[in-house]
């Protein structure tokens, strides 16, 4: 049997002059490692000298979740971008492993956190919510959010997520009040960007292609470079952001209520959907139908009963630039 981690490896950079304090997460879940291998590729270049931090602080942990990498897979005990916290009673690995990250998390300005997803489809940036002063994510640096999604290297970007998952809670309630008191939580949407944004930062989750895509390290290293010169915690040259882009905005998630629902297809984040076309089935047989012209997001077929199973989005009327 393999012993548990007992640290969090993290590497840090400050320059000798000021600047903004950025934070790069890779694995939070522990079968999405090309964050993990961009930030090993760019530890080398900082290491040797063929990278200078010229300013602010660089904070980078290439296994935000240990037990999950060692175990190859997306969790340890339980989903460590859900119900992120700092915890004064850890009843599981990953609280204690927030009872280290949050303080991270704190102490830093801006948070790039690098994920891939199950199924294929191309890249893309999660955004958080438009300036608000709300109960659910008041917030007040959606320029600036808005402005390091555009330069990370995608052309396509998703809004919506944390009230979308609360829509999700509140129809689990409803039909499953017996669930676990996690999921019937809203709160248990709040992920790393999340709480983030709680603390006062703002932060991107890049999702840079699907899990083995030999091409997502890239993906991941040149949003990592993209960002230092962003920041300008770098005297690198920054890229001007693609033409073209594509804003989404999450409009519900549907649970998977069965081990035996299944897709009628292969689907890929993005796919296109019409109005009343077959997602899947449930167990029981009955149909699960798009209610609307949109798109699927985050199709799981390895979901857990009574977590998502997808996630429905339509086109938003959100700018970057």
């Amino acid at each position: 049997m393999s012993t548990l981690p007992s640290t969090l490896r993290v590497h840090q950079y400050i320059g000798l002059q000021p600047g903004p304090r950025l934070l790069v997460l890779g694995a939070v879940h522990g079968n999405e490692i090309c964050g993990t291998r961009a930030i090993e590729r760019l530890l080398a270049e900082l290491d040797s000298g063929a990278l200078c931090l010229a300013r602010g602080t660089l904070t980078l942990v290439p296994v935000t979740n240990p037990l999950a990498y060692q175990r190859k897979q997306r969790q340890g005990d339980r989903n460590l971008n859900r119900n992120l916290g700092p915890k004064t009673a850890p009843a599981d690995f990953e609280d204690h492993i927030a009872n280290a990250l949050c303080p991270l998390l704190d102490a830093h300005e801006v948070l790039l956190d690098l994920h891939s997803f199950h199924t294929g489809g191309q890249p893309f940036a999660m955004l958080g919510p438009r300036d608000n002063t709300g109960v659910l994510e008041p917030f007040a640096h959606a320029a600036a959010e808005a402005k390091l999604a555009a330069h990370l290297g995608v052309t396509r970007v998703v809004e919506g997520w944390l009230d979308t998952y609360a829509l999700g809670v509140e129809r689990r309630r409803a039909r499953h009040p017996d669930a676990s008191p996690l999921l019937l939580d809203a709160a248990y949407g709040v992920g790393t960007t999340e709480y983030m944004r709680s603390r006062g930062g703002y932060g991107v989750t890049l999702e840079c292609g699907q899990h083995d895509d030999p091409v997502a390290p890239e993906v991941a290293y040149r949003a990592i470079r993209q960002t230092l010169a962003l920041l300008q915690l770098v005297d690198a040259p920054l890229e001007a952001p693609p033409a073209g882009f594509e804003v989404l905005r999450l409009q519900d998630v549907i649970d998977l209520e069965h081990s035996g629902d299944t897709f009628v297809r292969e689907w890929q984040s993005f796919d296109p959907l019409k109005a009343g076309e077959l997602i899947g089935h449930r167990h029981d047989g009955s149909e699960v139908r798009a209610e609307h012209d949109g798109f699927i997001v985050f199709p799981n077929p390895r979901a857990l009963p009574g977590n998502e199973w997808f996630y429905f989005a339509r086109r938003s009327t959100r700018t970057l630039l």
